[in-house]
């Protein structure tokens, strides 16, 4: 691996041959403490519903008490499809195949890639995808 990035001072450059090592490095820490991040999340959520599972005498604030829960467990959820997601870009960037379209081949682009880290389509393949999808839908 690569030196350690600073996330806060690197800057990514088109100008660079397309994930070089410090890119891939970047990445990864990019990844990674987006995954720690979500990770603190959770034990903190899951903090907070220990803390709230206190029996509710009054039936609204039980019932307030439910909601903010289902709320809360569906946002975990999500948060654990997303660490799938952040752990096969990780996956990726070990085999060499991170930052390039899985439909295509081609590179999927800095800026895009910076936005969201774990694309895995160009923005080309992307709007394709989402036409077709759309087309299916409608039908």
């Amino acid at each position: 691996m690569s030196e350690k990035i600073d996330l806060g001072t690197f800057v990514l450059s088109e100008d660079d041959e397309f994930m070089n090592s410090n890119q891939r490095a970047y990445f990864r820490a990019k990844l990674n403490a987006w995954k720690n991040d979500i990770l603190r999340e959770a034990r903190e959520t899951l903090g907070h519903l220990a803390e709230e599972s206190a029996n509710h005498p009054d039936l609204a604030d039980r019932a307030s008490s439910e909601t903010d829960r289902a709320i809360e467990l569906r946002a975990r959820d999500r948060q654990r499809k997303l660490i799938s997601k952040i752990d096969a870009a990780l996956q990726r960037i070990d085999e060499g195949t991170y930052g390039y379209c899985e439909e295509t081949g081609e590179p999927i682009g800095l800026r895009r890639l910076d936005a969201r880290p774990i694309a895995t389509l160009s923005i080309e393949a992307q709007e394709r995808h989402e036409r077709r999808e759309k087309v299916y839908r409608d039908e």
